[in-house]
């Protein structure tokens, strides 16, 4: 996603060159950023509006990072779908839909502004704040952990083809695991035996289960698009992201076991389980 090299928004009175952009909303948000949407946005010091907003990264004439807030949702929305199509559009959000001009990136941007200085966090002196700068994901941890969920559910095809189902234990309840684990980075690396029943992956259901009876902050489990008549399903928790297709299985990742992703079979619980989360989770409009 990138604009063109004429888009351009005003941010403190100069010029913005717009890179990229991204959607702030309950139903997508930028997960390395938190577990749910209310998270997502502390982080960026915002106000968790129910309608969301669209962040806009660019940089000013002198190079500066800065990240432009504006509440014109659909008009960020717009830009992102043409963009992902290698169409061209300008971004030009109207000034009266700027929420907050935001010093730094939140997010990782590899891309650079032509005929600007190299990107650089603005003068302290100009900004009204510390600096945005991208979770550290070079470390396993709750931002790392939910990136390798982010990868599973973009990918969930290739994911999905090193699983051979005859792994799957007689499962009693949805509880069971998979006798393999998978390395979180996409490595092809041999199966190594997991513990019947693993106790994180226990943790992980129950913990889902819960979503059901009592919602979690708005954001915990979203569903999405999926081939078929299925759906896309993501959970996150303290510790712990949730990958599952409706219509099949599920993949687990823990903050306490780095790099390993747990598949965990269908037995006679999950289905359930995942139909209820799909019914209580948030949908993109």
């Amino acid at each position: 996603m990138a604009g063109t090299d004429e888009d351009a928004v005003a941010a403190e009175d100069e010029a913005l060159y717009v890179l990229t952009a991204v959607l702030l909303t309950p139903a997508k948000f930028p997960s390395v950023l938190g577990d749910d949407y209310p998270e997502a946005c502390a982080a960026l010091g915002l106000a968790p509006l129910a309608d969301g907003y669209g962040l806009v990264l660019g940089q000013d004439g002198e190079g500066a990072r800065w990240t432009v807030v504006v509440d014109d949702v659909s008009l960020v929305a717009v830009a992102i779908a043409s963009w992902d199509c290698g169409m061209e559009y300008d971004l030009s959000p109207d000034d009266r839909t700027v929420v907050a001009a935001l010093p730094g990136w939140p997010l990782a941007v590899a891309v650079a502004a032509p005929g600007v200085p190299a990107p650089h966090d603005p003068d302290p002196e100009v900004a009204d704040r510390p600096a945005l700068s991208p979770p550290d994901t070079t470390v396993w941890g709750p931002a790392q952990r939910r990136l390798g969920a982010d990868e599973i559910a973009l990918q969930w095809a290739q994911w999905r083809e090193q699983i051979d189902d005859s792994k799957f234990p007689p499962a009693r309840d949805s509880s069971e695991a998979a006798e393999g684990t998978k390395d979180a980075e996409g490595a092809d690396g041999a199966e190594k035996p997991a513990p019947r029943g693993h106790s994180g992956v226990r943790r992980v259901l129950a913990e889902a289960r819960t979503y059901v009876d009592t919602p979690p902050p708005l954001g915990r489990v979203r569903s999405s698009f999926a081939p078929g008549d299925a759906r896309t399903l993501r959970a996150d928790g303290p510790g712990w992201s949730l990958v599952a297709r409706t219509d099949d299985i599920a993949f687990v990742l823990l903050d306490d076991e780095p790099g390993e992703v747990l598949p965990v079979g269908r037995g006679p619980e999950l289905p359930g389980l995942l139909e209820a989360l799909d019914k209580m989770a948030v949908r993109p409009i």
